[in-house]
């Protein structure tokens, strides 16, 4: 499964907008196979802040931690907020 974060947005802040988009996202994480990988593709995305990242990814990473690689992450908002939340050396 590849999730396009840029789906929510290209300018992704503050905590209850996160916790909004992953609510809305997890009908759809219903259908990852216990075999499939998940793919978290940052591209389009200008802006991540961490408060962002840290309620869409973190239940992410909860739940599917060795399944889930990060693609796209050149932006330097979006590799700032990765370092911040320790994930940014789950890359593709």
């Amino acid at each position: 499964m590849i999730i396009q974060v840029k789906k929510f947005g290209t300018t992704l802040v503050s905590r209850p907008a996160g916790k909004e988009a992953y609510l809305a996202f997890q009908p759809s994480l219903k259908d990852i196979s216990e075999r499939e990988k998940v793919v978290v593709d940052f591209e389009g995305v200008e802006v991540l802040t961490p408060s962002w990242a840290d309620e869409f990814l973190s239940p992410l990473m909860k739940h599917y931690n060795n399944k889930i690689s990060f693609t796209n992450i050149d932006n330097s908002s979006v590799i700032e907020s990765l370092k911040i939340l320790n994930l940014h050396t789950k890359t593709d």
